[in-house]
């Protein structure tokens, strides 16, 4: 069944092909402010409770899904933020070609799609290439996020990123935990704990 396009009706929502190749993100949000990025905000209740608590710091919310980026854009409409964009893209080429090299403060990705077939796994958005392609989009001192609720993509993304040079674990000794202060738990996070699903958190800096 073909799932109907919502047509989106917010400011706070943007067309990647009406931005400049890379994208001047001090003019799209009328500030110099330090610019963060979350691949797959779902529903957007995790980008607007961190951009809520962050006014000092602008966030792009990307999904590929139009319902959850209608939605995000409802929440960040109600919630009255200045400080989120939201799009419709898929993430490496819109990082690639919209994102200036050195310019993000943070990177979070929340329960991305877990390709749980070992034949599938190749699939996984997080993995030694792309963390090599985003490393060179973080600003020094950038934090990345990463959190799941499947077991070996947590442990696998904790030991990748343990061996990978230019990054520092900041829930060291510990490569990842089940529960990380302060880190907002999105609609995903709290439906899989409800049944009894542990999170994976990980959290490492660009040294």
């Amino acid at each position: 069944m073909t799932q109907s396009f919502i047509h989106i009706d917010s400011s706070n929502y943007l067309k990647a092909e009406t931005l400049p190749m890379p994208a001047d993100w001090e003019a799209v949000f009328g500030n110099g402010q330090p610019l963060a990025l979350e691949i797959g905000c779902g529903i957007g209740d995790f980008i607007v409770q961190t951009a809520s608590e962050q006014p000092g710091r602008n966030f792009i919310a990307l999904d590929f899904y139009n319902k959850g980026c209608w939605k995000t854009c409802r929440r960040v409409d109600r919630a009255e933020l200045t400080n989120v964009r939201v799009l419709r893209v898929e993430a490496r080429q819109f990082i690639a070609e919209r994102i200036p090299k050195g310019s993000l403060a943070a990177v979070y990705i929340n329960c991305p799609d877990p390709w749980p077939k070992k034949k599938h796994r190749k699939r996984r958005l997080v993995n030694r290439q792309f963390m090599e392609f985003i490393r060179d989009y973080l600003a020094p001192g950038a934090d990345f996020y990463f959190a799941t609720d499947f077991d070996d993509y947590g442990i696998d993304v904790a030991g990748l990123l343990a061996g990978l040079e230019g990054f520092e674990n900041r829930l060291a000794p510990d490569l990842y935990r089940h529960e990380l202060a302060g880190y907002h738990l999105s609609k995903y996070m709290r439906k899989f704990m409800a049944e009894g699903k542990k999170i994976y958190f990980v959290h490492y800096r660009k040294g």
